[in-house]
C-alpha cells in the first residue's frame, strides 16, 4: 500500500488504561525513587485521534496515540534482549540503500 507522507506532529494521550497501570504497578516504587532511571519495555500504541488544521491555519496536522499495552523488562536478561531488539529495529529503519536492503530483497 502506498501512503502519502504527511509531516504530522505526534502527541501522547495521557489517559492510562487499567491494563497498562497494572503492568507498571510492580515498577512504580522503583520509578518514583529513581529519578533518572530507564526501563526497557515492549509498548503497543493505538491511534486515538487526529487533528487536521483548516486551510487558513499555519499548523501541522496532529495525531494522538495512547499506550494500550506495555510489558516492562523485569530483569537484566530481558532488558538486554529488548535493547538488542531495539537496536535491530533501529538498524532496519535507518538502513535504506544499504546492505540490509539487499538482504531483504534476496530473502
Amino acid at each position: 500500500m502506498n501512503y502519502q507522507k504527511i509531516d504530522a506532529d505526534i502527541k501522547f494521550d495521557s489517559k492510562v488504561l487499567t491494563d497498562v497501570a497494572e503492568a507498571l504497578e510492580p515498577f512504580a516504587d522503583q520509578m518514583f525513587k529513581n529519578r533518572q532511571g530507564r526501563w526497557m519495555a515492549v509498548v503497543e500504541l493505538a491511534h486515538v485521534e487526529r487533528t487536521e488544521p483548516g486551510p487558513e491555519e499555519d499548523k501541522a496536522p496532529v495525531v494522538k496515540v495512547r499506550v494500550v499495552g506495555i510489558e516492562v523488562a523485569g530483569d537484566e536478561i530481558s532488558g538486554g534482549r529488548l535493547r538488542q531488539t531495539q537496536r535491530d529495529m533501529y538498524d532496519r529503519r535507518t538502513s535504506g540503500g544499504t546492505l540490509f536492503e539487499s538482504e531483504q530483497q534476496s530473502a
